[in-house]
């Protein structure tokens, strides 16, 4: 299986993990993530999860087990000779990289989890609702499914591995190894988090509500990216 990934230079890189149906250099890159790591003078890794970007893109739901999803990540530190990294998620990227720090919570120094809550989206999917607008069109009730998944299936998205991975990544939780610092942050306008501040007062961890922003919207905030640099440091 082959990840694909990027690496700019810098002191204590920090990996970056996107969300389902999205890229690296989307999430990243465009938003201006890796340039206000590198103004910080941190580096940023950037891989494009398997099913996504230019990896690899497997049509089982197995290969989308948050475990092994996570593997690929040790991966890619082990390719860069990193034993110890700060590791930021967005939306399903929070719910790898929990499963990252379950894996191997000796190679996580802290965490930032956004744009995730304590209720797994693709599990609130019916299965079969799903299966007939991904391979058919047939336009499904639950909205949430046409609105997540219709702009990546116009954009010419591998079905099958769309389908795939949200299979496999169905009720994944946002665990976490107790020790390991965490920040939470979401919008405002934000429903797919919905209860993340009560699950990170229980947990006493950090929680940052960005005002007004939604699910996409979070990811440009400038005070998103100013708290995690602050929270990593």
């Amino acid at each position: 299986m082959r990840v694909a990934f990027d690496a700019t230079g810098g002191e204590r890189p920090v990996l970056l993990v996107h969300g389902f149906a999205s890229t690296a250099a989307a999430t990243w890159s465009s938003s201006g993530w890796v340039r206000a790591l590198g103004e910080a003078g941190r580096g940023a890794i950037t891989p494009d999860l398997r099913g996504h970007g230019h990896s690899d893109k497997p049509h089982r739901a197995a290969d989308y087990a948050p475990r092994q999803l996570a593997a690929d990540l040790v991966a890619v530190l082990d390719t860069l000779e990193l034993e110890r990294v700060d590791v930021i998620g967005y939306s399903m990227g929070s719910r790898v990289v929990a499963a990252l720090a379950r894996l191997v919570p000796e190679r996580v120094r802290s965490l930032v989890l956004g744009g995730a809550g304590p209720l797994e989206l693709f599990d609130t999917w019916d299965r079969g609702a799903l299966d007939r607008y991904v391979m058919s069109g047939d336009r499904p009730a639950d909205p949430s499914i046409a609105a997540v998944l219709g702009p990546y299936i116009a954009a010419g998205a591998d079905r099958e591995a769309l389908l795939a991975c949200v299979r496999g990544v169905a009720g994944c939780t946002l665990d976490v190894p107790a020790g390991i610092p965490q920040l939470f942050v979401a919008g405002g306008a934000d429903a797919i988090p919905a209860g993340v501040a009560a699950l990170a007062a229980e947990r006493g961890a950090q929680y940052l509500e960005l005002p007004g922003r939604t699910h996409f919207t979070a990811l440009t905030s400038r005070e998103f990216q100013q708290a995690a640099l602050q929270f990593l440091a």
